[in-house]
């Protein structure tokens, strides 16, 4: 199977566990779940998710017990860009192609639609917890790290240190830390809990680790560079919001090109940590490639 094909067949059975987590009840809060399922099956890439399958499978055939797991961290990633997409923070009208959830149902439904999907997806994990042959200490560590990752010290702390932080933010270094905890906290469970739940020993998560942690990397700087070279046709949603908002970013310190570089020395990297695994990683390989050259 070639890694196109096997990259869409665990979207499309992620996308068909999403379908099923947040039931529609027709109660007086039916419009909570509405909108939540409006953000979590608009589509995307489903990236996280395929991370973790992608990681587990390096340990385990069958992903069954893994998939509520990468679905939870696809309801936390949905959660944070709704969140990310307020008048209060980014403040843009579009996401993956259509109307941000709160340009559809209002800042405030919004809000609690992320509140929603983020109970949702340690619901989800705590389900699979017991219900799954997995190990309970595996899928305990597993959430655990998850949790980290969207937490203070992770996503939620980078995206405090971007919107409140720029006066700390004067070289590059200070930016690959908010980026680090910005977007690659959660790039980086996603890898660390699939190895976690496949049964991974020390000296595999260490390797894995330093692979999320060059990847996350030059996913946000290949992230960077798209909102300067891409189109709204492409990506989904606005270009050119970092300029707009005066963000800092690492075309602050970079020329475009050095930033290419960058992206490809990290990768580079990131693949060759994961020499130990063998032919096993051949996947996670093509998976670090596909992060770290979209153009669409």
């Amino acid at each position: 199977m070639n890694f196109n094909t096997w990259m869409e067949e665990k979207i499309k059975k992620t996308e068909e566990y999403l379908s099923n987590f947040v039931e529609v009840k027709d109660n007086p809060q039916k419009l909570i779940y509405e909108a939540m399922n409006y953000s979590l099956l608009s589509g995307g890439k489903r990236l996280r998710p395929v991370l973790l399958l992608g990681t587990y499978e390096m340990f385990r055939e069958d992903d069954e017990a893994a998939m509520p797991f990468a679905c939870a961290i696809e309801m936390i990633h949905t959660y944070s860009l709704i969140h990310d997409d307020l008048p209060a923070m980014d403040n843009d009208d579009y996401r993956r192609g259509r109307l941000s959830n709160h340009k559809k149902f209002g800042e405030a439904a919004a809000v609690l639609a992320g509140d929603g999907l983020l109970n949702k997806a340690f619901e989800t994990g705590l389900k699979a917890a017991l219900e799954y042959n997995i190990g309970t200490e595996r899928a305990v560590k597993a959430l655990l790290e998850i949790a980290r990752s969207s937490g203070s010290d992770g996503m939620i702390g980078g995206q405090v240190v971007d919107m409140f932080g720029h006066e700390k933010i004067s070289t590059v270094e200070d930016l690959k830390y908010m980026y680090s905890l910005k977007t690659g906290a959660i790039i980086k469970s996603s890898v660390i809990a699939g190895a976690i739940l496949g049964g991974a020993d020390e000296k595999e998560l260490n390797a894995l680790e330093i692979f999320a942690e060059k990847t996350g990397l030059a996913f946000q700087i290949e992230d960077d560079l798209l909102d300067v070279t891409g189109t709204i046709e492409k990506l989904g949603k606005a270009t050119g919001s970092d300029e707009a908002n005066n963000k800092i970013t690492y075309l602050t310190f970079a020329t475009i090109q050095e930033a290419k570089n960058e992206v490809s020395s990290l990768t580079a990297e990131a693949i060759k940590s994961l020499d130990v695994f063998g032919e096993k990683s051949v996947r996670l390989s093509e998976l670090a490639g596909y992060l770290t050259s979209r153009d669409h």
